[in-house]
């Protein structure tokens, strides 16, 4: 029985943010035994000068100050993704704010970029030994209403502490925020954050990825890859968590504000995963998340055109065996489909 099985069923007797916590407490003090990455030739491939080992990386939003990325890197992922972090420490929204939707193997979430801000993050990230790829999520505060100022900022900090960025203006609980996703907002706020990378890191360095909703229309997608190809930047998340409240939810808590993450997310997730990778054909790499519990999941993402995947909902209802479980699974699917290499499989589908 793993570990998991054993402690799942007491943290999910406490909230769930007090739950979040204590995971960040154990990951700290190395409470929680490493688990060995899945080394297999057959996961392992080159993106953005990086080599990654696996697939499979952890979802901003777990640890969102840079706490533990090397004890989050210990548990066999192949990659993390820090933040979201803002220019200035805020608290977030009020509390309750994060709901576990059991009965849904779902989360709702209006979390409110709380973090402890640049300063903090940086001087962790400053003091790691750089092993393993560790991403970071850029947020703007609440009350900044020239966005692009706070990305920009976020970008200079962290540029060169980090293997790659992710400006993210998909979260559904920063007012607003979502609106910079429409083109022209989108081209000038890419634009500025390209031109503080530059002039951060040496070229080449510090990959610039857009992570966008799922709630899109077909014109939104048609002109957030538009300006991510005319801009340049060097990749796409896809996606944030949903508004949307599909009918099958059965959990007390279905109606709550926020971000729905978690099963009910990845059809809908992964169609959008395939329409934008149609759209971008092949010329930059995305990385696929949303929904994703299993192997089956995760290469569905993959033949949908995800060179990389990520999860974090998943974690709370299946705790971390499930990063192996689904490297592990990826290796039988991709030989069995007579893939040499993961990258074959890439777009599979489309």
């Amino acid at each position: 029985m793993g570990l998991y099985a054993l402690a799942g069923p007491l943290l999910r007797l406490v909230s769930p943010e007090k739950a979040h916590g204590l995971a960040i407490t154990a990951l700290k003090n190395g409470l929680l035994p490493k688990t060995p990455a899945v080394i297999d030739p057959i996961l392992a491939q080159s993106l953005w000068g990086m080599d990654f080992k696996n697939p499979v990386g952890l979802a901003a939003g777990f640890d969102k100050n840079a706490e533990v990325p090397d004890a989050i890197l210990g548990q066999g992922f192949g990659f993390t993704e820090i933040g979201s972090v803002t220019p200035i420490a805020q608290p977030g929204n009020p509390q309750p704010r994060l709901f576990r939707l059991s009965d849904d193997q779902a989360v709702i979430n209006r979390m409110g970029f709380n973090n402890e801000g640049l300063e903090a993050v940086a001087a962790r990230l400053k003091s790691r030994a750089r092993n393993g790829i560790v991403g970071a999520n850029l947020g703007k505060n609440k009350t900044q209403e020239d966005a692009a100022a706070d990305y920009v900022a976020g970008t200079k900090a962290l540029a060169g502490l980090s293997d790659y960025l992710v400006v993210n203006v998909s979260s559904p609980n920063t007012p607003g925020l979502r609106a910079l996703q429409s083109k022209d907002q989108l081209a000038a706020l890419l634009n500025a954050v390209l031109v503080a990378r530059n002039e951060t890191v040496p070229q080449g360095k510090a990959p610039l990825l857009l992570k966008v909703a799922p709630d899109l229309t077909d014109e939104d997608k048609a002109d957030i890859v538009d300006v991510a190809l005319q801009t340049g930047i060097d990749g796409m998340i896809v996606s944030n968590t949903t508004i949307e409240r599909p009918e099958s939810l059965t959990s007390a808590d279905k109606g709550e504000g926020g971000g729905l993450s978690g099963q009910p997310l990845f059809e809908p997730s992964t169609q959008v995963l395939k329409e934008i990778a149609k759209l971008v054909d092949g010329r930059f790499p995305l990385i696929g998340v949303g929904g994703i519990s299993n192997a089956d999941q995760a290469y569905a993402k993959i033949r949908a055109g995800a060179s990389l995947v990520q999860l974090y909902s998943a974690l709370v209802y299946g705790g971390l065996e499930l990063v192996g479980e689904i490297n592990r699974g990826l290796v039988e699917h991709l030989k069995r489909d007579g893939f040499e290499n993961i990258k074959q499989a890439v777009g599979a589908d489309l």
